[in-house]
Formats: structure tokens, sequence, C-alpha cells
């Protein structure tokens, strides 16, 4: 698929939500999650996230809610774990890259960046689970022979 150029409408919003939601829902590491443990209705939740993202991208005001509540509650009965959340960015990207180029496409991938970080240190992971942004860097400080022991 070739990017179409950058996100302009609600259209485009709904369609890249859609296109995400394709692959997320048979997914081999988080698509239990969407269909066995949140159980997504699809049909109402693609409207309301292609809200969210409309509003974050283009400033329609459109989306009224937390976003964090639902993920919350999907934790109590799911750990969601650094993994889960760096594969629903790893699906966003690819997702967002083969469907749109530009400045509001830069935007959506950023902006999912700084919702999953935030959403998975609220729920109690650390922040240092998460591949650096572009131009940070990651230390990690083992102890004395803890590499390459055992």
């Amino acid at each position: 698929m070739t990017p179409r150029g950058d996100i302009e409408t609600r259209e485009d919003c709904e369609l890249l939500v859609r296109a995400f939601y394709e692959r997320a829902l048979i997914d081999p590491i988080i698509g239990w999650i969407f269909t066995d443990v949140a159980r997504l209705d699809l049909d109402a939740h693609i409207p309301r996230i292609a809200s969210f993202w409309e509003t974050v991208l283009l400033g329609a005001r459109s989306y009224g809610g937390g976003a964090f509540a639902p993920h919350a509650v999907l934790h109590e009965r799911v750990r969601l774990r650094a993994g889960y959340f760096e594969r629903w960015l790893w699906l966003w990207e690819a997702t967002v890259d083969e469907m749109f180029e530009g400045e509001r496409a830069e935007l959506a991938k950023q902006h999912a960046r700084r919702v999953a970080r935030a959403f998975h240190a609220r729920l109690g992971g650390e922040e240092t689970a998460f591949r650096p942004e572009p131009g940070e860097f990651l230390v990690i400080q083992h102890a004395p022979g803890s590499v390459g022991s055992g």
C-alpha cells in the first residue's frame, strides 16, 4: 500500500482506526486481549476511537470522555505489560506508515507513544520498559556477575 498523503478528515481517522483493528484483532501477541478479554464491539468502538484521533489530530473536539479508565478496567482482568503496549505501538505505527505520510501522520505516532507510556506508567509499569524515543538513550545497569551467569 502506498501512503496517500496526510490525515486530513474524519474519514481518514476512521480508515486508519479500522485498518489498525483489522491487524490488532488477529495479532498473535495482543489479539486475544481485544477479542477474549475486552470482547471489543468494533461497531461501537471504531467511531469512538476515530473521534479520539479526530480530536487529537484535527482539533475537532468530537471525543468526550477519558481514555484511561477503560484500560484500567482491562488491566484488572489481565495485566497490561510493557510488551503489549510495545506491540500495540508497533502495529499502530506500521498502519500509519502504510496509509499516510505527513505532519499529522507523524503526530499520530508521537501521540500514541506518549499515551502508551503514560498509560503503562499509571498502571504501575516502569517507564524504562519502553524503547527510547528517537535521540534518547536507554541505560540499563546490571549487577556485577548478573550478565551471562547462570
